[in-house]
């Protein structure tokens, strides 16, 4: 008897689809630390965002009314997206923290290295540790809620949960240990 067959491709959808979702989430939540760190700090919007963008795949706003908002749109898309490495890296087995600290490095360490590459900031060994310490916070604040996320929607539903419970209590006791899972 099986209740449940593993399909490779329907688990590649699966990752994907629960790590755009963690990555939206946890772009918001980056998005609302930024907001509140620049009103404490008085930090104008960097324009880091954009100089990529226009840099590697021709992005430029219209006017410069419209800087803003296609800075926005790209941030909200490049965040977004990022939460698929997350459910990438639960395909390998990793859960929990061992999976955000791995998508932590992910994230931050290609903005450490793609920012300075295309003069949209300064290399970190050129930083002022406080601005290092800030944008390490906004990517913790991103993996963190992208993990938090992503293991919620990873964790099945509270029927499948309670079947699952139940199998191991069974196969525990020895009481099923010849029908496979």
């Amino acid at each position: 008897m099986k209740l449940h067959e593993n399909n490779a491709l329907g688990a590649l959808g699966g990752a994907i689809g629960k790590g755009l979702l963690a990555g939206l989430a946890a772009t918001a939540a980056m998005t609302l630390s930024q907001i509140i760190e620049m009103k404490i700090t008085k930090r104008e919007p960097s324009e880091a965002t954009l100089k990529v963008a226009g840099e590697a795949a021709g992005f430029k706003p219209a006017s410069k009314e419209e800087k803003p908002k296609l800075s926005q749109e790209i941030h909200w898309a490049y965040g977004t997206v990022w939460g698929i490495s997350r459910g990438l890296i639960s395909l390998t087995g990793l859960k929990g923290l061992p999976a955000t600290l791995l998508h932590f490095g992910a994230v931050w360490g290609t903005s450490m290295v793609m920012l300075p590459k295309f003069n949209a900031a300064p290399p970190i060994t050129e930083e002022e540790p406080k601005a290092i310490a800030i944008d390490g916070f906004h990517h913790a604040v991103y993996a963190v809620t992208a993990g938090l996320v992503f293991d919620a929607l990873d964790a099945g539903g509270k029927h499948e949960r309670k079947l699952d419970k139940l199998i191991k209590q069974l196969k525990l006791k020895g009481l099923i240990s010849r029908i496979k899972f």
